[in-house]
């Protein structure tokens, strides 16, 4: 059961009196549990807005109690609930409000977030929803959905029905449209996409093999913190290509 925070986040400049510690010391209180661990994890936590360490003088990073425990917690969501950091972010504003938190039961994902584990206890299976329901969810005619269908852009999973991210998929597509994006312009990106997660693919592979369940639970984790990191990653390059083509 998670505890409610004793504190929130530590900001500011550090002062002598306090019990702060550095990124590496933190790093070895968490491997005992997370042997998966990382200090770039923990940076990038940190730059997602869910720890704030504070600062020294000269910069260096110095982590409360209070800090690890909120590390820790964020790192037992992501291995035992498989929750995205939105999640994790929005129950641990819940409990510093001092508010129960539901969490999925250890060892599966939350249905309305990814689905259950299959049963050879490999990869989780994804929520899925029909065709008519991807179709009120993303307010769209069922002509453009066959359109966005025979260009790529969406399809069926194995088994029937589409994955819940198809939603936002068909929710963007459309809205692209509006601008004069028309299907045949979003090939090359989702061409460009199935490439890239491709390679994150590969980067988790051998963790998602691993026999130890934690492990591979740890794969599910960091592929998604490396899709959020590729996401960012892409947008900042779009940014950038249009500002240079707009001076």
């Amino acid at each position: 059961m998670l505890r409610t925070p004793t504190g929130g986040a530590g900001s500011g400049t550090a002062t002598a009196g306090d019990r702060l510690v550095s990124i590496g010391t933190v790093l070895n209180q968490l491997r005992d549990e997370f042997p998966e661990v990382t200090i770039s994890k923990i940076r990038f936590l940190e730059a997602e807005g869910l720890v704030e360490p504070r600062r020294t003088a000269s910069g260096y990073r110095k982590f409360s109690p209070q800090d690890v425990e909120r590390l820790a917690q964020i790192l037992r969501m992501q291995r035992d609930h498989y929750l995205p950091l939105k999640v994790i972010r929005e129950h641990l504003d819940a409990l510093a409000r001092g508010e129960q938190v539901s969490l999925p039961a250890p060892g599966r994902r939350g249905e309305l977030l990814d689905g259950p584990w299959e049963q050879d206890g490999e990869r989780p299976t994804a929520a899925r929803i029909g065709r008519a329901e991807l179709l009120a969810a993303a307010e769209v005619t069922e002509a453009e959905l066959a359109e966005w269908e025979a260009f790529g852009l969406l399809a069926e999973v194995r088994g029937g029905g589409y994955d819940a991210e198809a939603v936002t998929v068909a929710r963007l597509v459309a809205d692209l449209g509006r601008f004069g994006l028309e299907p045949r312009h979003l090939r090359g990106v989702k061409a460009a996409a199935d490439r890239e997660a491709g390679l994150l693919e590969q980067m988790v592979a051998p963790l998602r093999r691993h026999r130890n369940p934690q492990t591979r639970a740890h794969a599910e984790a960091t592929a998604k913190e490396l899709a959020e990191l590729s996401v960012r990653l892409h947008a900042a390059f779009v940014q950038t290509a249009l500002g240079i083509r707009l001076q």
